[in-house]
C-alpha cells in the first residue's frame, strides 16, 4: 500500500507539470506557429510570383526583340503589320497574333502560369483553337456580359489550378482591319465586340508548399506526442488508482471481517459507539445511575454432573443465545457471561432515562422467564429431564461504568456496590422468580404486584436493602401469554395459549377433556374398612 501510494504520489507530481506545458503550448505554441509559417509562405509565394513575372517579362522581350524590333531593323521598305508576318519581309504582327504567339512562348515553359489567347473566329488561313468546356462557356459568357470575370478552380488532392478569362474587345482599328480584311471570318464587327478571351493559368501543386508549414507540423507533432505521453500516464496512474482500489476493497473486507468477528465480544451498543467514534478505546469510566440485571441457574452444578461436557456445552450456549437475543431486543448491554450468569444493565452507553431503564430492564425479564418455559419444553425432548430454573435479581443505583483494564488489554464493565446488590438478590430470589431492590420497584411498581421480604445487609451499602420478590404482574405483563407446563412420570404437558391457533382450540379442549376423563377413570376407589 505504502509503494503504491508513493508511485500514485510520483506521478501526480509528474503529470502536473505535463499538463501546465501541455496548456501553455496549446495557448501559445499554435498561433506562433501559425505566424512563422505564414510568414514563410508568404515569402514562398511572393518568391514565385517574382519569378513567374521576371520569366514572362524576359519571355516578352525576347519575343519583342526577335518578331518586332528584328524584323523592323531587317525591312527594305515601308514595315507593315499583319497576321502572317513571317510571311512578309519586314512585316510584324497584330495585336491579336501578338498575343497568340506571346501565350505560346510564355506557355512552352514548364512554369506555374500560363497565358493563351483563344477565339471561337480565327483567320481563315490558321488552323482553329482547340477550345475546352471552360474557354467555350467564358467566350458564350463574356459575350454576353463583357463586364464579368471568369474564374475557375480545379484540380485534385495533390494539385490546384485556377484559371481566369478576360475578354479581348475589339477596338476602332481592330474592327476596321478585320471588316476589311480578305481572310476575317466575320466582316461586320462593331467596337466593344468580344473577339475572344486571355486566359491566364496558374497551377500550384499543394506538397510545393508543404514544407512551409514546417513550424505547425512541429507543433502538432509535439502536441500529439505530449497529448500521448498524457494519455500514458492516465492510463498508468488508472491502473495505480484501480490497484490501490483493489487494495482497499481487500483491506475493507479484511477490516469489515475482523470487526463482524471483535462484534461477537463486545455489546452491539459497545461496539456501535466505538467504530462510530462515539467513545475513544482508552481507559476511562463515569459514575452513572443504572438498573443492573443479574442471573443465575438454580442448581446448575447438579445438572452439568448429570450430562456430558458436549451436551452441556450445547445446552448453555443454547441458553446463552436466547437469553441475549431477548435482551438485546428490550436495548440492554450485555456485561459478561460467567459460568452460567449473566450480568446485564441498562443505562449506557444509550439510555432512555432511569425510569424507561428500569421499566425495560423488568420487561427483559419477564420474557426472560417465560421463555424459560420453551427452552424447557425444547430441552425435555432432547432427554434433558429436570427443568432449568432461573433466579433474577434487579437493582438500580450508581456505578462506575468504563473501561477498566491497562493500555494493552480492557474491558468495558461496571463496578460498585449496586452491582453486587443485584447479584445478592438474585441470590435470594425464589427459583423461577425475580427480586427487586426497593429502588427498582419504585419505579416499576405500577408493573408488578411485589411483596417485601426481610431486610439484609450488604457490604459497601451502609443501608438495609429492603428485597421485593415479584409475586405478579400488572398493565401490560399481565396480558403476556400465558404458558403452562408439567413434566412428571407418565405426564408431558406443555400448554402455550399465545402460540395455539384459533382452528386448534376445539382440538386441544376435546383432547384435553378426554385425558381428565381418562384421569377420572382410573382413580383408585377407597377400600372398606
Amino acid at each position: 500500500m505504502a509503494i503504491l501510494g508513493e508511485r500514485h504520489s510520483y506521478s501526480q507530481r509528474l503529470i502536473g507539470p505535463l499538463l501546465i506545458a501541455a496548456v501553455v503550448l496549446g495557448l501559445l505554441g499554435l498561433p506562433l506557429a501559425v505566424w512563422l509559417d505564414l510568414r514563410i509562405l508568404s515569402e514562398r509565394t511572393l518568391r514565385m510570383q517574382a519569378s513567374e513575372i521576371s520569366r514572362i517579362v524576359d519571355d516578352m522581350r525576347g519575343f519583342y526583340g526577335s518578331d518586332v524590333v528584328a524584323r523592323v531593323l531587317d525591312a527594305d521598305g515601308p514595315v507593315t503589320v499583319t497576321h502572317n508576318y513571317r510571311d512578309v519581309k519586314g512585316a510584324i504582327p497584330i495585336p491579336a497574333t501578338l498575343s497568340i504567339e506571346l501565350g505560346q512562348r510564355i506557355s512552352a515553359h514548364d512554369g506555374s502560369a500560363k497565358y493563351r489567347f483563344v477565339s471561337d473566329m480565327t483567320f481563315k488561313g490558321r488552323p482553329p483553337h482547340q477550345l475546352d468546356d471552360f474557354e467555350r462557356k467564358a467566350i458564350e459568357s463574356l459575350r454576353a456580359h463583357p463586364d464579368q470575370r471568369i474564374v475557375d478552380v480545379s484540380g485534385s488532392l495533390l494539385n490546384q489550378s485556377v484559371r481566369t478569362a478576360a475578354p479581348v474587345i475589339m477596338g476602332p482599328v481592330c474592327v476596321s482591319c478585320h471588316n476589311t480584311h480578305p481572310e476575317s471570318p466575320k466582316t461586320d464587327w462593331k467596337v466593344g465586340d468580344v473577339r475572344g478571351i486571355q486566359e491566364v493559368s496558374v497551377t500550384q501543386p499543394i506538397f510545393a508548399n508543404m514544407f512551409s508549414f514546417k513550424y505547425s507540423l512541429s507543433y502538432l507533432i509535439l502536441a500529439s506526442l505530449a497529448g500521448l505521453a498524457i494519455i500514458i500516464l492516465q492510463k498508468r496512474q488508472a491502473r495505480l488508482i484501480n490497484g490501490m482500489n483493489q487494495e482497499l476493497t481487500d483491506a475493507n473486507d479484511f477490516l469489515a471481517g475482523i470487526s463482524m468477528k471483535l462484534a461477537k465480544y463486545l455489546s452491539p451498543q459497545v461496539y456501535k459507539s466505538i467504530f462510530s467514534g462515539q467513545k475513544d478505546v482508552a481507559i476511562a469510566t463515569e459514575r452513572k445511575k443504572l438498573t443492573i440485571f443479574f442471573s443465575d441457574i438454580k442448581d446448575f452444578t447438579a445438572i452439568s454432573e448429570r450430562l456430558q461436557p458436549e451436551d452441556l456445552t450445547e445446552l448453555l450456549n443454547d441458553y446463552f443465545t436466547e437469553m441475549s437475543e431477548i435482551a438485546l431486543r428490550h436495548g440492554a448491554t450485555i456485561d459478561k457471561f460467567f459460568g452460567d450468569a449473566i450480568l446485564i444493565f441498562f443505562g449506557d452507553p444509550e439510555t432512555r432515562g432511569v425510569e424507561e431503564d428500569a421499566r425495560a430492564c423488568l420487561r427483559m425479564a419477564v420474557d426472560m422467564q417465560q421463555h424459560m418455559d420453551h427452552l424447557n419444553a425444547r430441552w425435555h425432548k432432547r432427554g434433558i429431564e429436570m427443568p432449568m430454573q432461573v433466579r433474577m435479581g434487579i437493582n438500580t443505583g450508581f456505578c462506575n461504568v468504563g473501561n477498566f483494564g491497562s493500555d494493552d488489554r480492557m474491558a468495558y464493565t461496571i463496578i460498585g456496590a449496586e452491582a453486587n446488590l443485584a447479584a445478592r438478590l438474585q441470590v435470594i430470589a425464589e427459583p423461577g422468580g425475580i427480586c427487586l431492590s426497593y429502588e427498582t420497584y419504585a419505579l416499576v411498581r405500577d408493573m408488578v404486584r411485589a411483596r417485601p421480604l426481610e431486610p439484609i445487609m450488604m457490604k459497601g451499602i451502609k443501608r438495609e436493602v429492603v428485597p421485593y420478590a415479584v409475586e405478579g404482574l400488572l398493565g401490560e405483563l399481565a396480558q403476556r401469554p400465558q404458558v403452562i407446563i408439567e413434566h412428571v412420570t407418565g405426564l408431558d404437558l406443555f400448554l402455550d395459549l399465545d402460540a395455539i391457533k384459533q382452528n386448534e382450540i376445539e382440538r386441544a379442549r376435546r383432547r384435553l377433556s378426554e385425558a381428565l376423563a381418562a384421569l377420572e377413570g382410573s382413580a383408585p376407589t377407597a377400600k372398606a374398612s
